[in-house]
């Protein structure tokens, strides 16, 4: 087995700069300067983006930056004493211990073990005394060798804690049986915080005389908790970033959850919280009705904002509405395909009252024509009621799916559409999980997600719609859709603007899923009279097709200016963008916001203005190019799309070369475009991008 760690991989009483960031692509220069990393660059973002979604400092003055990498050769440790410390996030204050954890993206299952032992050694206090008192890297390397030598405390990955009776105390001893708590700790990477929080949580439930066994979700193996072990619990601890793998297995335990870093930070107050909810008949319990904790409840754990509770909620409705509209959308489109556009005006009588042994005027494809377009009718008249109904599903579980359909219903019924639906999930979704917070007797509760919150929760959401809501919703409904469709020349290219720069802002993230979802919510009220909706659904299409095509179209430009990974994620966008998913350039977004979305909102405005400035229609809500037998003048819409592509990878290469900025904050110029900035102090490239131009 190779070694992890060596001197050369060691920094004693170093300034390695001022940001997480800095120090992170210092660790990573030294990686790549040992051949254990194919680049900097790709190793380095890959960090960040992990350091993103969870800080990695904790109590102490430790941080652990790590990830799994494409860019990473064989399994590795770097590691920093600085020289000033510098802020990983922590509630203590800076870090002056760094451990960057770097791992391959297949890394075997012992490098994987020893990696996460080597996390769970820097919540001892021993270890790390020993770290900061070292002189020399050989001494370094010797400590976290013998850190990851030693045996584990179990063969298995639940982590047990050793049994302690509830009261021993100076000799005195109740025979009363202790608490027993299990949990589940897991992180996005699965290599440090999942096994370090199981650690806290076990050495803090031991000193507070409890019993706790803990499954730690990580990346090796996992071994779930006995049945027996979770049936005897009296409540359960969930220290997640990500979902719990088989949670129906804790129904109806208490739970309390909270994010993996909690666990490392605060693991007696957890502890304490569990006891607390064990005790507690009307605490958050996991649901017996589905294997997702109710949406609000992790909200409340996570600690998020009223608005990303919103966010989350509106995203969950769009998400599962859009399969209905993709499908329902393409099959009217072949309906007018096959049957031309007074299909709309004949299916109904086609369907009912011919068959294929009784063909009507114009024989077979008018027949189909007229089966696909009122399938697709069928399926797009969902739309509305789909959207409330997972609106109200990611607000209330499943106990809101019933309540948010029928509301959206009513908004159909009433002629309210797609605002109408946002109203009536939101409405039912919050009406619902305020239900669900009644305390009730235990026998009732059996009876409450199948029938008391469905039943009451609808007739309070559908009736605030017919009685108040619905109406002034429709009315500004329809004078929207009438200012639209009226819409043209200069009025007409501004609306295609703005499209264009919502369709790339967040790609895929909540302004983009705005501006489709209300292309799709008029796209049944297109005709041969009235085409502004298919014009708002072609401008829709083509400019979210723009970002992973520009970044497919600059990677092959200029290789130099990016990541190993961001190469192969640009081979896979070329098809990505074809199909008119945004979400291919999410990977350049994340690593580069700054400079990546600016330049696909540049080229989303061109797509978009001259898309509505050329009439180009879509009835199709989905495909991209694959739906060419349903675009309106295919011509101008591929034109638009190449327009905008162009001008996003221009931009997007001019701005890495040019707005790009050493470590030190200095502008820089004519180094590796990538974001990669020159060594401090020596103006020469890293290792591993000597020899490449600018």
């Amino acid at each position: 087995m190779t070694t992890l760690i060596t001197p050369e991989l060691v920094a004693l009483d170093a300034d390695l700069g001022a940001e997480p960031a800095t120090v992170i692509r210092r660790l990573a220069e030294r990686i790549a300067a040992t051949g254990r990393a194919s680049e900097v660059e790709g190793l380095s973002a890959d960090a960040l983006a992990r350091e993103q979604k969870t800080a990695t400092g904790i109590p102490g003055g430790i941080a652990i930056p790590h990830c799994r990498s494409a860019a990473v050769i064989e399994p590795t440790l770097a590691m920093a004493r600085l020289a000033p410390a510098v802020p990983f996030g922590a509630k203590d204050g800076p870090a002056d211990l760094i451990f960057f954890i770097a791992a391959p993206e297949g890394a075997d299952q012992e490098h994987l073990r020893l990696l996460s032992k080597l996390a769970r050694s820097l919540i001892k206090k021993e270890f790390t005394a020993a770290l900061r008192a070292a002189s020399s890297a050989v001494e370094i390397v010797a400590l976290v060798e013998g850190a990851i030598a030693d045996k584990p405390a179990t063969g298995s990955t639940a982590t047990k804690a050793t049994t302690a009776t509830a009261a021993t105390s100076a000799g005195t001893q109740t025979s009363a049986r202790p608490k027993r708590l299990v949990a589940v700790t897991a992180c996005p990477t699965g290599i440090a915080h999942t096994y370090m929080a199981a650690d806290s949580l076990v050495a803090a439930a031991k000193e507070a005389g409890v019993e706790l066994q803990v499954e730690t979700q990580g990346s090796g193996a996992v071994t779930p908790l006995d049945p027996a072990v979770i049936a005897a619990a009296d409540a359960v601890i969930f220290a997640v970033d990500v979902d719990v793998r088989g949670k129906e297995r804790f129904a109806g335990k208490p739970v309390i959850n909270a994010p993996v870093k909690r666990g490392i930070d605060e693991p007696a107050k957890m502890v304490q919280e569990a006891l607390a909810a064990a005790d507690n008949p009307n605490a958050h319990r996991v649901p017996h009705f589905g294997a997702e904790e109710q949406a609000e409840h992790d909200a409340e754990a996570s600690g998020e904002h009223l608005g990303q509770k919103l966010k989350k909620a509106l995203l969950t409705g769009v998400s599962y509405m859009i399969p209905f509209v993709a499908g329902g959308g393409l099959l009217i489109a072949l309906g007018f395909l096959l049957g031309g556009y007074t299909i709309s005006t004949i299916a109904d009588k086609v369907v009912l009252a011919k068959s294929l042994t009784n063909l009507p005027d114009g024989g077979l494809p008018i027949y189909l024509g007229a089966v696909a377009f009122k399938i697709g009718g069928l399926s797009l008249a969902f739309l509305v009621p789909a959207l409330a109904g997972y609106i109200a599903f990611g607000i209330a579980d499943r106990p809101g799916i019933a309540p948010g359909f029928t509301a959206g219903a009513v908004a159909g019924f009433m002629g309210a559409g797609f605002l109408g639906g946002l109203v009536g999930g939101l409405l039912a979704g919050f009406i619902a999980h305020w239900i669900g917070g009644w305390p009730v007797p235990r026998w009732l509760r059996g009876l409450m997600p199948v029938v008391i919150i469905p039943l009451l929760a609808s007739i309070v959401a559908s009736g605030l719609m017919f009685l108040v809501l619905g109406g002034p919703i429709a009315w500004f409904t329809t004078v929207l859709n009438h200012w639209l469709s009226g819409m043209t020349g200069a009025s007409a290219v501004v609306l295609g603007i703005i499209l264009g720069l919502m369709m790339c802002f967040d790609l895929g993230g909540p302004v983009n899923k705005v501006a489709y979802s209300f292309a799709v919510a008029g796209l049944g009220a297109g005709s041969v009279t009235n085409q502004a909706p298919w014009q708002i659904m072609a401008t829709v299409m083509a400019a979210g097709m723009v970002p992973p095509l520009a970044m497919a179209l600059a990677t092959a430009l200029d290789k130099s200016r990016f990541s190993l990974a961001e190469r192969e994620n640009g081979k896979a966008a070329w098809l990505l963008g074809a199909s008119f998913i945004s979400e291919g350039a999410i990977p350049f977004a994340a690593a580069d916001p700054l400079r990546v979305i600016p330049a696909s909102m540049l080229g989303g405005a061109v797509t978009g203005a001259l898309c509505m400035a050329t009439g180009v229609t879509s009835q199709a809500p989905h495909g991209g190019i694959f739906v060419f037998f349903a675009i309106g003048n295919l011509v101008m819409f591929i034109v638009s799309i190449l327009a905008g592509m162009v001008v996003t990878a221009l931009a997007v290469l001019a701005l890495k070369r040019w707005a790009v900025r050493r470590p030190d904050g200095t502008a820089a110029d004519g180094v590796k475009a990538d974001g990669a900035a020159t060594v401090a102090g020596t103006g020469t490239a890293p290792a591993d991008q000597q020899g490449v131009t600018a």
